[in-house]
């Protein structure tokens, strides 16, 4: 797919992707919508207030002149998919240029903010290979896996107040540890920070209270995807998640990516899950249960130390999304749910430290010489991430990064 612009055949943000963000220029810092194409951001609400809204609905340009997503996320699939194929055209055909030029920044240009206001968050668990490693690691004397684990996609409910955008300095966070030799617990930094490479779901469509979603409808309210870094302090987490799971050792930072890749974007993307036949899902985890081959990478101060693979998850976000709603849970637009960890069955394809360093007995060595079993202040960690596109090309989903600082 060709456009006008000047973006090489083989960008991941040419227009086969389209991702939307929130961005400011110049001294008002007015926040809203725009598009990325190339190295360059679209200001979208500007862009439809020429008189090219499309259709006869709502107007775009009203949603996209928001600080948030959000507004035009709640306008729903049916729009999702007329404003997608307006952007298309109005990047690959020429006669819109003239129009088009004012309103583009370069990429440098631009701040990013947090593109949804979040709703809710909750964090899924859905890749076997990290369970299982999980479960080895903290459970050593039991079952890998959990008996539910594989009749139901677990998960937990996060702080959606916590979520920040990528760039986003990250502050060690403090709390009550305990190892199993200690008699007493004690206060203090986490001295196990790790990370989590995960994929990030944005739900759009408002449900009632005591509705539920099916597998087959969760797909019209997957409006895109994010990277997400689930912080993790894991000595925190391993006091206190017994028995209601996961809670500081998780809630002082999610960061995801400053760009939301439509669903629509991955359409060449999606795969067959890893075989559910053993035991088979429930009736209402049945149905078009789309895996995505998204391939992931980590990097710790500059250096790849992991290339974890999404198609190898064995829930699917129709199904997380399904089974969130099941009790008759309602769903709110902004709504951000994780994958849990992409980890796959090699060293090299595991998605956190616990895994990589196999809570840090295995340390890794960077290329500095230094060794890490977990995070030191002044570590950065970055993800990107990219997909298989139509016609051979790759959809970019951005990056997420993010710094740790000393806890004050």
């Amino acid at each position: 797919m060709n456009t006008w612009l000047d973006v090489p055949p083989n960008h991941p943000f040419g227009p086969q992707t389209l991702p939307y963000g929130v961005f400011s220029t110049g001294p008002d810092g007015r926040r809203r919508a725009g598009v990325r194409v190339g190295d360059h951001v679209i200001d979208v609400s500007a862009v439809a207030a020429l008189g090219g809204d499309p259709g006869d609905g709502p107007s775009l340009a009203a949603a996209w002149a928001n600080p948030t997503l959000n507004p035009f996320i709640a306008l729903g699939s049916e729009v999702w998919r007329i404003a997608r194929e307006w952007l298309t055209e109005i990047v690959t055909n020429d006669v819109h240029r003239e129009a088009m030029l004012p309103h583009l920044y370069p990429l440098e240009a631009v701040s990013l903010h947090l593109p949804i206001e979040v709703a809710d968050y909750v964090d899924f668990y859905a890749s076997e290979h990290h369970a299982s490693n999980v479960g080895k690691v903290f459970r050593p004397d039991n079952a890998a896996l959990p008996p539910n684990w594989k009749h139901l996609p677990i998960g937990y409910h996060g702080r959606a107040g916590t979520v920040v955008v990528s760039g986003t300095d990250v502050v060690r966070p403090s709390g009550q540890r305990k190892g199993p030799n200690d008699p007493q617990p004690v206060f203090g930094p986490s001295i196990r920070l790790d990370i989590e490479a995960e994929l990030g779901y944005v739900v759009g469509g408002a449900t009632e209270l005591g509705t539920r979603l099916s597998v087959d409808e969760a797909a019209d309210h997957l409006f895109g995807v994010v990277i997400l870094n689930d912080w993790s302090a894991r000595d925190l987490q391993a006091w206190e998640y017994v028995p209601l799971g996961p809670f500081l050792g998780k809630s002082f930072a999610t960061s995801i990516s400053a760009w939301v890749t439509p669903l629509a974007a991955l359409d060449a993307a999606r795969v067959p899950l890893p075989g559910q036949t053993d035991p088979l899902p429930l009736p209402y985890l049945r149905g078009d249960a789309f895996g995505l081959d998204v391939h992931v990478e980590v990097s710790l101060n500059g250096a790849v130390i992991s290339r974890p693979e999404h198609a190898a998850m064995y829930w699917s976000p129709a199904q997380m999304l399904a089974h969130l709603t099941v009790n008759g849970a309602s769903t709110r637009t902004g709504d951000l749910f994780g994958s849990g960890t992409i980890s796959g069955p090699t060293k090299g394809s595991r998605g956190s430290l616990l895994e990589l360093t196999w809570n840090g007995t295995e340390p890794l060595e960077l290329a500095d010489g230094s060794r890490r079993g977990f995070l030191e202040d002044g570590d950065t960690v970055t993800m990107t991430a990219w997909a298989p596109g139509p016609a051979g090309s790759r959809v970019g989903l951005g990056e997420v990064t993010g710094t740790v600082r000393a806890s004050p």
